[in-house]
């Protein structure tokens, strides 16, 4: 069977346009935008990238849960500290620490409008310093006694020129001349 049109005509093909809005999708919401949302237009606005956006949602997100699902214009800077030394008691990484922080600055600065001068103070967590083991010269030298022919040789490059393990395997004679 055929679709009808509205007077009974078959065969008819019936297409529905969109009834124009005349302006009623342009006005602007009496509402409040979501804090989150106001947080992602700033971050996109000032062409942060989407991982940082992500990043500093999440952390936002978390603080907010933190102190009860409380607007984070209601509490003051002693809340604020207490969810960083928290991140710091968990033993977070002094990266994490540090991007918890920057999330925490973003809002209450650029989107709150709310300036915190000991918060942009405050110290940031230092990465641990990692001194590299190395062996001295007496030690390098009681190990290549012990080693002949081949191994002797990649060790001594090792050592010697600074090369890493797989640059020294890889080395072939005609690399050399």
């Amino acid at each position: 069977m055929l679709p009808q049109d509205r007077n009974g005509n078959q065969g008819a093909t019936i297409i529905r346009l969109p009834r124009p809005s005349f302006g009623q999708d342009d006005r602007i919401s009496a509402e409040p935008r979501q804090l989150l949302d106001q947080v992602r237009d700033s971050l996109r606005s000032r062409h942060y990238s989407a991982r940082t956006e992500k990043a500093y949602v999440g952390w936002i997100r978390r603080f907010i849960l933190f102190h009860g699902k409380r607007h984070p214009e209601k509490l003051a800077e002693e809340e604020i500290g207490a969810y960083l030394t928290s991140l710091a008691e968990a033993r977070v990484s002094s990266s994490t620490q540090n991007q918890a922080l920057a999330a925490l600055l973003f809002l209450y600065q650029q989107v709150l409008g709310r300036e915190l001068a000991w918060l942009g103070n405050l110290v940031h967590a230092k990465r641990p310093h990692h001194v590299p083991v190395v062996l001295g010269r007496q030690e390098v030298r009681s190990l290549l006694v012990h080693l002949d022919g081949t191994p002797w040789l990649v060790g001594a490059l090792l050592y010697g020129g600074g090369l890493r393990l797989l640059e020294a395997l890889r080395l072939r004679v005609k690399d050399l001349a």
